[in-house]
């Protein structure tokens, strides 16, 4: 079959169909950035199956797994179906996120102790990234450039503290974000 006898059936080639949501995502980050006071009700109409098979990509394979056992090598396999599914139930309401498997993780350097962690199940995950592509281009027109938590492309690790700053950063900071700083390789004066 060629390209565009696939396009006409609906089948996107991976290269194409990234295209396709970038371009769609830059749409929604325009409307968002010449109208920042319009309220958007509804974007659920934006997750397609094209957009379900980007999200799928974009997601982590090599993660645990949730609750369902479901690796995704085994979803995979059936991935089209898979997917036509959970747009047909999140299209119709009928989406209900499984619950999160609990796991306990030791917490370094503490001796029996533990912290919980979730792990949804890849297809919960899925539909998560669908979600978040949909949303981050609208909501990330609203941070500062020189905002750069839980951006993307962007990490607090490259923000930029003048030296003037450096020495009273820790005082305003937890004891944690402290000794954060100190193994970065900054000095950090004590809190006497």
């Amino acid at each position: 079959m060629d390209r565009t006898m696939g396009l006409l059936e609906g089948q996107m080639t991976g290269t194409l169909g990234r295209e396709i949501i970038s371009t769609r995502q830059e749409k929604l980050a325009e409307l968002a950035r010449i109208e920042p006071k319009r309220v958007l009700t509804t974007l659920a109409h934006h997750i397609d199956e094209v957009w379900l098979r980007e999200a799928y990509r974009r997601t982590r394979k090599d993660g645990a797994v949730g609750i369902d056992g479901v690796t995704a090598a085994q979803y995979e396999a059936e991935l089209e179906a898979n997917l036509a599914s959970l747009l047909e139930r999140f299209k119709s309401g009928r989406y209900r996120a499984p619950a999160v498997r609990r796991v306990h993780i030791p917490k370094p350097g503490k001796a029996k102790k533990t912290r919980p962690i979730g792990i949804p199940t890849l297809e919960d995950k899925v539909l998560q990234r669908a979600v978040l592509m949909v949303l981050e281009p609208i909501y990330e027109q609203d941070f500062l450039d020189g905002s750069y938590g839980f951006r993307p492309g962007r990490s607090a690790h490259q923000v930029y503290v003048p030296t003037s700053f450096r020495g009273y950063l820790p005082r305003t900071c937890s004891k944690a974000m402290a000794a954060a700083w100190t193994r970065a390789g900054h000095h950090a004066p004590s809190h006497a």
